[in-house]
């Protein structure tokens, strides 16, 4: 492990340009021509390194790019793969690097997707040079970037969950929790809709003809609040609520937008049969409710913590103890964790700002990312 963080401390600066090109390049999920270009810079690097590289054609977001590095000779043809999983979409417009360019300051890199997360990208990327120049690759490694993380992985998600069944383990290179700690649990997360339909009338002559949707939405609000258990991690949020047409007319329409996260399946399940018995208080007014959990949680099983110990120990001999946690956000690793493979997730760089103007990450703790990864990818593969 010594030799592979040498090697990766020696590949520093390649890392950092590698992080530049792609932050440079910017990839709003929703600008398919912007993801792309970022896509064919990526795909250049991949198979600069020796990759096979299959793009994934896609209408609305950018291509995904599957990425398959040649079993290395002697070593035959293992019947699982060890899958690296992320993205290169990011949440910022194309124009915001003007805002918040590619700079170093005070040790840190800075840039729009540099912490969420091409830097994990990146690290991949070295992580498997390092494996390549020791001669320890495994039989297969299989690299997914996807294109659409953002936006809930719509068009990626039967990709990713075809090569999760693939894998005898998918390693998640989301950035990790403060301090460099992994993620072995996050919670799954859904998007539900609430409309209210009533009876609009005029507020003034004939109030009584009326069945107000507002009314009866701030009902339904406090009902909701009675589903949390927020010591437990279950939580729901209205943020955003819509209704009425004029403060003179009894509104005959509204609807509340709902995001909910979940520790478990099981409070998953409770949590939409709780939604889906929602009933109207009051008279003349009807409920719709549409959505679900589309995110599945990460749990923490005896197979993720299984992997993190393995990791943990990886860690141990490059001189770091490395914590775990768990997270509120969801990431790609939440399906493939919920099909039962073993699934680690935060295995990418350490600093701050996942979405906020201060995005960036610790220049100094990349080298011992990638050696990480590097020495987990090994371990893993001699148990193939």
């Amino acid at each position: 492990m010594r030799d592979v963080l040498r090697f990766c401390e020696a590949g520093q600066g390649w890392l950092l340009e590698t992080i530049r090109a792609l932050v440079s390049i910017e990839s709003p999920t929703h600008d398919k021509a912007a993801v792309d270009r970022c896509g064919r810079e990526l795909q250049r690097r991949l198979e600069a390194l020796g990759a096979r590289v299959t793009r994934h054609p896609q209408e609305a977001v950018g291509d995904h790019l599957r990425a398959e590095f040649p079993s290395p000779a002697g070593q035959g043809g293992a019947s699982k793969q060890i899958l690296l999983l992320g993205h290169f979409d990011t949440v910022w417009d194309v124009g915001q690097i003007e805002v918040m360019p590619v700079r170093e300051e005070d040790g840190r890199l800075h840039g729009p997707g540099v912490y969420d997360m091409k830097t994990g990208i990146a690290l991949g990327m070295l992580a498997m040079r390092a494996l390549l120049d020791a001669g320890t690759a495994p039989a297969r490694i299989v690299m997914l970037w996807t294109t659409d993380e953002e936006t809930g992985s719509d068009t990626s998600r039967a990709l990713i969950e075809e090569e999760a069944r693939r894998s005898a383990a998918v390693l998640v290179l989301e950035p990790s929790l403060p301090g460099g700690a992994l993620k072995t649990s996050r919670k799954g997360c859904g998007d539900y809709e609430l409309l209210i339909r009533g009876v609009a009338a005029h507020a003034g002559i004939d109030p009584s003809k009326g069945a107000s949707a507002v009314r009866e939405l701030a009902r339904q609000i406090l009902r909701l609040e009675q589903f949390q258990d927020v010591a437990r991690g279950v939580t729901l949020n209205v943020g955003v609520i819509e209704g009425g047409t004029r403060a003179n007319v009894v509104a005959g329409e509204a609807r509340a937008l709902i995001d909910v996260r979940v520790p478990t399946m099981a409070d998953a399940a409770r949590l939409d049969a709780a939604l889906a018995g929602l009933r109207p208080e009051l008279t003349g007014t009807t409920l719709q409710l549409r959505g679900a959990i589309d995110r599945p949680p990460l749990e923490r099983t005896e197979a993720v913590v299984r992997l993190y110990h393995l990791a943990r120990e990886v860690a141990a001999e490059l001189g770091r103890d490395l914590g775990e946690g768990g997270t509120g956000g969801g990431s790609d690793g939440n399906f493939t964790a919920a099909l039962g493979i073993p699934t680690l997730d935060g295995l990418g760089a350490m600093g701050d700002g996942a979405h906020a103007i201060h995005e960036h990450v610790s220049i100094a703790e990349l080298p011992w990312r990638a050696a990480l990864l590097a020495g987990l990818v090994n371990r893993l593969a001699k148990a193939l």
